[in-house]
């Protein structure tokens, strides 16, 4: 073996790991036990697990097991033993090696998943979350496995090291088996491995703005030098609609008139087309803006023709300003659905303004309709 140095002793985690490599040349070490068994150590410092052996045609084969540190050890022992089962029992693992190297791995399944579904059926932002848990987590985690080797271990392993965020497990586990579920209509497994792997329990986020905290809001907002951001912001609190549904609303959608903002169904969280009746403090923050504002946006971007598309910076700004900083740009959607519920409206009717199809949603605000209903029955 040229240009490379060889030594023979039992492959463990410590051992492994203890090697240093030579500069110049490549290192191999032979497990003792294993007959085959061996790892090979490159001058960048990367070990790689192998078996070699001799075919039926008396011929040297060599099969990578993997990279130490995408496979531990103990694994890559396990793997060895079973190849070499295989070649004392006549059969030839790298024919079977080939196939499996023409099986999709998961970095293909990523790829068509993006393609084929999250673009075509996601908006820009969920096909960009999706994207970026892919990318951050699970290929990460998975490596390049073949989709029909991932076991419900594997995903367990990814779901709980995100525990202690488990809003972001749960997504990470839904996005995931959706890839497998589109994966066995394709042919490309039997079984998805995510069904035996339970979701984390979560708790709404209830948190809005008291009575002070909203009046230092609307008195940084007055003075924010950008007032096309802080109309902006002012239309959620005072409407409880979701930012994306502000930051694109078309002039043509309103009926200053009749007082009535229709949100077409492309633009909508449901699909579905809704009509929300405007306060008059509402209609008196869009007529102001009418008055300065050309185009079809109610709040234009830097790009003409374009709404205005982020003001997450513009809202940290604002919020640190007026001391709110554990309030996030939803929970003005949720400052707005308090105050229509302290005011008396039944949660029902408070459900429909916001767009919810179940009242499930609408029941973290309850608590507020019983103090209401609890001040109506009191006696004088």
């Amino acid at each position: 073996m040229q240009n490379s140095s060889v030594h023979r002793q039992k492959l463990t985690k410590r051992l492994v790991e203890s090697i240093t490599p030579d500069q110049t040349k490549r290192k191999y070490v032979w497990d003792t036990e294993i007959i085959g068994f061996g790892l090979r150590i490159y001058p960048t410092g990367r070990k790689s697990y192998f078996v070699q052996f001799r075919n039926q045609y008396r011929k040297n084969c060599k099969i990578k097991i993997g990279v130490h540190g995408n496979i531990t050890t103990e694994r890559a022992r396990d793997v060895a033993v079973q190849l070499m089962l295989k070649v004392n029992a006549g059969e030839d693992p790298t024919h079977e090696n080939k196939a499996k190297r023409l099986k999709p791995a998961i970095e293909e399944l990523a790829r068509k998943y993006l393609e084929l579904h999250a673009k075509i059926n996601k908006k820009t932002k969920g096909y960009t979350e999706d994207r970026a848990m892919l990318q951050n987590i699970i290929l990460k985690s998975l490596g390049t496995l073949k989709v029909e080797e991932i076991t419900s271990q594997d995903i367990l392993k990814i779901h709980k090291n995100l525990k202690k965020t488990p809003y972001m497990a749960n997504r990470v586990r839904s996005l995931l088996s959706k890839m497998f579920s589109l994966s066995i209509q394709w042919g490309w497994r039997n079984t998805n491995p995510v069904l035996g792997v339970e979701r984390y329990q979560e708790y709404n986020r209830n948190r809005w703005l008291k009575e002070e905290e909203l009046q230092r809001l609307w008195k940084v907002l007055k003075a924010y030098r950008d007032q096309n951001i802080a109309n902006a912001i002012c239309l959620l609190i005072l409407t409880g609609s979701r930012r994306n549904e502000v930051l694109h609303a078309k002039w043509e959608q309103f009926d200053l008139e009749k007082g009535i903002w229709t949100k077409p169904a492309h633009t909508t969280k449901q699909k579905k087309m809704e009509h929300l009746p405007l306060s008059s403090q509402a209609l008196d923050l869009i007529k102001k803006i009418q008055t300065e504002v050309k185009g079809p946006y109610l709040f234009p971007g830097r790009v003409q023709g374009r709404p205005l598309q982020g003001i997450k910076k513009s809202w940290e700004i604002i919020k640190n300003r007026a001391d709110l900083r554990d309030v996030r740009l939803h929970d003005l959607r949720h400052t707005h659905a308090s105050h229509l519920v302290s005011s008396g409206l039944s949660l029902s009717i408070v459900g429909k303004l916001l767009g919810h199809t179940q009242a499930a949603t609408t029941q973290r605000y309850a608590h507020l309709a019983d103090k209401t209903l609890r001040q109506a029955t009191s006696l004088p």
